[in-house]
């Protein structure tokens, strides 16, 4: 039997990049998938990945109904896993952006939009899953950080604040659920090969390369650690943050 067989999985920000692996990678174990993101293209080009692997696939993309920092939105994400795909076992919150800039050249836009979809949405959706998880007395959470939000990062103040607020909201959000449960734990990736990472000057990128001891990391290698989070294995684990780097930060 898979893993995640018969479960329900909401993926925020899974149209591409490190989401979209999580949301195959935990297709493949047996999981329906709920498919997020505001670009409608991307996220449906996954639902189909999705089907061709034989899972049970809902989408909700574009703006509003993608929308993470809309409550409303978020509401009704939640009951449209229950409604299509038969309940809401697992939510990974993934989905965020960057804005970066040294602080003298930083702007409000850039601070505020930042830290509204990177913190504000996970909350947002955290609590509308949290409900559903309670009666249930089971669900898993996972939240996306990085390694910026334990070390910080000169040119991502923006970014390296909400990641470092993710690890402490995972903490607070699991010692009130452990109750009931609910395990909520956090990743935080080190330096992967994305559509982000890649538009990083190539000078730069290849000497960011050069300093992780295991090589440049892929969004599979976060994936499977997302997946056994939300596996039986991880049931006595909440509260967490799981540094995937590949020995850049021990």
């Amino acid at each position: 039997m898979s893993r995640l067989e018969g479960k329900v999985a909401i993926i925020t920000g899974s149209g591409r990049g490190i989401g979209k692996a999580i949301a195959k990678t935990l297709a493949l174990e047996g999981a329906s998938i709920l498919v997020n993101d505001v670009d409608e293209e991307v996220a449906e080009e996954t639902a189909d990945e999705l089907r061709e692997l034989n899972s049970k696939v809902a989408v909700a993309a574009g703006i509003p109904e993608g929308d993470v920092t809309d409550e409303s939105s978020c509401i009704r994400m939640v009951e449209k896993a229950r409604r299509e795909l038969g309940g809401l076992h697992i939510l990974i919150n993934n989905a965020g952006v960057t804005r970066d800039k040294v602080i003298h050249k930083m702007t409000d836009e850039m601070w505020n939009l930042v830290l509204k979809i990177n913190l504000k949405g996970i909350m947002f959706m955290t609590k509308a899953a949290c409900e559903h998880f309670k009666q249930q007395r089971y669900g898993k959470i996972v939240n996306m950080s990085s390694m910026v939000g334990l070390g910080g990062n000169v040119g991502q103040i923006n970014y390296s604040a909400s990641k470092a607020a993710i690890i402490a909201f995972t903490k607070s959000i699991a010692e009130y659920l452990a109750s009931y449960n609910i395990c909520v734990n956090a990743v935080a990736p080190g330096i992967i090969d994305t559509r982000l990472t890649r538009q990083i000057p190539e000078e730069k990128f290849a000497s960011y390369e050069r300093s992780i001891p295991m090589g440049l990391g892929t969004p599979e290698h976060v994936a499977r650690v997302v997946l056994s989070l939300c596996s039986k294995d991880f049931d006595y684990v909440t509260g967490q943050t799981i540094l995937v780097s590949g020995g850049l930060i021990i």
